[in-house]
């Protein structure tokens, strides 16, 4: 198990991956876009999922 100090060191590394991909996204030839906002893509299901770890529910769901 991560500990909620991993999990955000993790999701700042992500989002600033994201920001890089980002910036070459924008000097990219067209050619080259799909792949990089594929990419950027992917790491923002990553940093989602992180979200919900570390702002997870408290209590039951079914209340």
């Amino acid at each position: 198990m991560r500990t909620a100090d991993q999990i955000k060191r993790k999701y700042h590394e992500l989002g600033s991956r994201k920001e890089a991909l980002e910036a070459l996204y924008a000097e990219a030839a067209a050619d080259a876009r799909p792949a990089l906002q594929a990419e950027a893509e992917r790491i923002g299901e990553q940093m989602l999922l992180l979200e919900w770890v570390l702002n997870a529910p408290a209590g039951s769901y079914h209340g």
